[in-house]
């Protein structure tokens, strides 16, 4: 082994003692706790050489050693797998995503799971409606003057809104514009559909102009981004269990992420369900989040990312186990969300 493996089995040992007990970490310790196969000299020498690299640093009333967002980075990077997680976890998350009743149901439930697995705070991006597919629009008749339109995506996402007609509708009526509409929209990329719809009211019978331009109106509203409703979050609780960590900065982490802008940003770069993506401290472009790290992916289905998830907690957490976390919800989130 060459003294760069070692000095990086010092510092994976040290970032491990260090995220388990929140104490800064001697050489007699690591000695003791891991089998590094080298002297306790070997590791004082070790140390001085991570932390002339700027990989460790000394607490000033301490005699041990903690890891530096540097020391992290390189910790992370070198990670060649994220470790799978047990038959056990996983047909937990099954069993509990599986019970979700519609997509709103589905975010709850991902960031109260992954807030729990992870005990970091978890957010997750609703899917975006420009990446969605009208797959079927109902017209359902509340009186004889006002409908209710139910707006359903491939996402899982249903959207109602009611219109007020200002005139009485029959029963073959509304079996038309039913049909109008799902000709005009199913299939269709929301910015299509819009398009389409707009268009509706130019094209239909003279006798159901009226109802269509009321209708089209309403439903064009559906179809534009919700900018509110774009984000879930849970697990707010966890930061406050280790103050320590955020050193005179828990109040601005804990508002940062209430300015859902910040988050969406931080998610808007987890483009690729592929790949788990991780910020370290002043890695995050927000400076209320340098005291925090990110770990986040993508979510979607059939090839397609609907929208981002992930965790945001201090820079002393577990990254193997949080990113095995993120990955393994996204997953299964995107097959439900394929399966709807």
């Amino acid at each position: 082994m060459n003294a760069d493996d070692r000095r990086f089995d010092v510092l994976r040992a040290l970032v491990a003692d260090y995220v388990s007990t929140n104490e800064p970490v001697g050489s007699k310790a690591l000695v003791e706790r891991h089998n590094l196969g080298v002297s306790s000299a070997t590791v004082r020498n070790d140390m001085v050489a991570l932390e002339e690299e700027g990989l460790i640093a000394q607490p000033h009333t301490s005699a041990g050693r903690i890891p530096t967002d540097a020391g992290y980075r390189m910790f992370v990077d070198r990670l060649h797998e994220i470790k799978p997680l047990t038959s056990p976890e996983r047909r937990a998350i099954h069993a509990f995503l599986d019970g979700a009743l519609d997509l709103d149901d589905v975010m709850r439930r991902s960031v109260r799971l992954l807030a729990q697995l992870t005990q970091q705070v978890a957010v997750m991006q609703y899917p975006t409606l420009t990446r969605s597919t009208v797959r079927h629009i109902e017209v359902v008749p509340i009186t004889s003057a006002r409908l209710m339109l139910v707006l359903i995506t491939d996402t899982g996402r249903v959207d109602q809104r009611v219109v007020d007609l200002g005139d009485v509708i029959t029963e073959d009526d509304v079996a038309r514009v039913r049909t109008v509409l799902n000709n005009s929209m199913a299939g269709k990329r929301l910015a299509d559909a819009s398009a389409s719809v707009a268009e509706l009211p130019e094209q239909a019978p003279s006798e159901l102009r009226d109802t269509l331009t009321r209708v089209s109106s309403v439903l064009i509203e559906s179809l534009v981004e919700h900018p509110e409703e774009r984000m879930v979050l849970g697990g707010t609780p966890n930061l406050t269990r280790n103050v320590a960590d955020f050193p005179n900065s828990l109040r601005q982490v804990l508002e940062a992420l209430e300015e859902q802008v910040v988050v969406l940003k931080l998610l808007a770069a987890a483009r690729d369900s592929r790949t788990v993506t991780v910020r370290i401290g002043g890695e995050n472009e927000a400076a209320e989040l340098e005291t925090t790290s990110v770990v986040s992916t993508g979510y979607g289905s059939e090839g397609m990312v609907l929208g981002g998830l992930g965790v945001v907690g201090p820079t002393r957490m577990d990254y193997p186990g949080t990113m095995a976390s993120v990955r393994a919800v996204a997953a299964y989130v995107g097959d439900i969300l394929a399966g709807r």
